[in-house]
């Protein structure tokens, strides 16, 4: 790279930074919303997200970093293809064609809007009344389609909104994928589901807060968590955030009459966390120090809960050490017997507590009911009918109130309708292979974790993934590690092995 070309380089990194601190200043906003805000501040704390977005949006429109970027094009001949210099070039680049094509005022209105919509959809929530967000809900799908259209010539109005999170993924892959996957789930739950239930009774006995909460942070940090980078508090919803590579925080939720909810969702935001920290130090402010995608950020959530912290040897480790904390309600309950319990498959309401053979149908109702609102198939009026009709049709319950049906999810409450919930089951497709690549690379690993030996796992992880953050796309990213492209094969595998031995299938 000649010395112009370095020069021009130091300026865009350094006008990216600037765009760094800012989105860090509003994600700390955020953060605090979901966590600690009264309820007073929503109206403000609404104006102040719109000012950092547009504030943010400004800069990265600026024709001053087009003509930078413009100016490092020559540069990708002369630098290694899979050169940092390079990723950041065409990532910026990206970025910034894609920034210029929403109008600020949109990006400000949107932030607002989202903002007034979360605390809405709280309320709502906490009162079982869809009703009471119905609006706003409708003015959320109206934006997304809005911002589809910002970006003409696509195949289908869902598919830029996906794109945001999911670069290349459409729904033109998705649905065949999701179809494929669904009949081969749709069986498996019958053929389960038609024997004895699980007794989980041992989940569902009295475990304070406080004691849940420390085994949690025992078991995050046991997984890798760096707490000197990172903390978790309580949200009504669990979710990651990451304000620098030095600060990755997350949250948990709790229900003292339900020991699953707030340990799994500790690992699964863990399994987030790991993979933020474990970006390459360099990348800090720029746009390399992100997920590849929410399907890569995904496959490492679910890693980490799914095939690390519900298996047998896992809990070989850790289930002692919950007996110690929990001895009235675990004593007598013996390990088989546990694990069968957290694993216990059913037809059941809530995405976040599914089991892993049925959280896939969870995913694809809730992403065919947005392609539907976002086709002008289903009105948001009857979007809490629709949800019940469907979950009635699919998974054969039913909700009893509404902040267990539609309202359950804060995603189309705090970002576009359209565009994130296919990343969980693109994710769970993923988490299998990459394993599965883990322990052809390393065999050891299921032993370690048997003995609460994590450090070879994370340590594979952040050498073949979790420190090139951006720096390869997802088809990259699973190509180098596997060998091969996104493949439905091994979750399938690990699904009929894992419960065809629980459920003596």
């Amino acid at each position: 790279m000649n010395s112009n070309a370095y020069t021009r380089l130091q300026e865009l990194k350094a006008r990216l930074v600037e765009i760094s601190d800012i989105n860090a200043a509003a994600a700390l906003l955020s953060w605090d919303q979901m966590t600690l805000m009264p309820q007073g501040g929503a109206d403000a704390r609404g104006r102040q997200l719109a000012t950092l977005e547009r504030l943010s949006h400004e800069k990265m429109i600026n024709p001053e970093i087009g003509k930078l970027l413009d100016g490092l094009q020559p540069a990708l001949n002369e630098l290694p293809p899979d050169s940092t210099e390079a990723a950041l070039i065409k990532v910026a680049t990206r970025d910034h064609q894609k920034a210029v094509k929403i109008p600020t005022s949109f990006t400000a209105e949107f932030s607002a809007h989202t903002s007034k919509t979360y605390e809405a959809w709280a309320r709502a929530r906490a009162e079982h009344n869809f009703k009471l967000v119905e609006p706003l809900l409708e003015k959320t799908l109206e934006l997304s389609r809005q911002m589809a259209n910002f970006f003409p010539g696509y195949q289908h109005i869902a598919d830029p909104l996906i794109d945001q999170l999911d670069e290349g993924m459409t729904v033109a892959i998705i649905r065949p994928l999701f179809q494929k996957l669904r009949s081969e789930l749709v069986p498996l739950v019958e053929q389960i589901t038609s024997q004895p239930e699980a007794d989980d009774s041992c989940l569902r006995k009295n475990y304070s807060e406080a004691d849940q909460l420390r085994f949690g942070l025992e078991v995050a940090k046991r997984l890798g968590y760096d707490f000197n980078r990172g903390r978790e508090d309580k949200s009504p919803h669990p979710f990651t955030t990451s304000f620098s590579i030095g600060d990755v925080r997350i949250t948990t939720r709790i229900k003292e009459n339900l020991l699953a909810e707030a340990l799994f969702s500790t690992i699964h935001e863990t399994g987030h966390a790991l993979y933020e920290q474990g970006f390459n130090p360099d990348f800090e402010g720029t746009p390399l120090a992100d997920g590849a995608s929410m399907t890569v950020h995904e496959s490492q959530s679910r890693l980490w809960e799914n095939l690390v912290g519900k298996s047998l040897s896992f809990w070989q480790f850790f289930y002692p050490k919950l007996q110690a904390v929990f001895p009235n309600q675990l004593t007598a309950v013996p390990l088989e017997a546990f694990y069968r319990a957290i694993n216990k498959v059913e037809r059941s309401l809530i995405r976040t507590d599914a089991d892993e053979v049925t959280y896939n149908l969870h995913v694809m109702l809730r992403f065919e009911l947005e392609i539907e609102m976002l086709e002008g198939r289903l009105a948001v009026k009857n979007l809490s009918e629709a949800w019940n009709e469907l979950y009635r049709n699919d998974l054969g319950v039913l909700p009893s109130d509404e902040s267990l049906g539609v309202l359950q999810d804060m995603h189309w409450y705090s970002g576009t309708i359209g565009g994130y919930f296919q990343s969980y089951t693109l994710g769970n497709i993923l988490s299998a292979q990459i394993y599965e690549a883990a322990v052809k690379a390393v065999p050891n690993i299921p032993a370690e974790i048997a003995i609460g030996n994590f450090e070879h796992l994370h340590y594979w992880l952040k050498e073949n993934i979790y420190q090139y953050g951006r720096q390869y796309t997802t088809r990259e990213i699973i190509k180098r590690v596997t060998g091969q492209p996104l493949e439905i094969q091994p979750y399938l595998n690990y699904l009929r092995h894992k419960y065809g031995e629980l459920y003596k299938l």
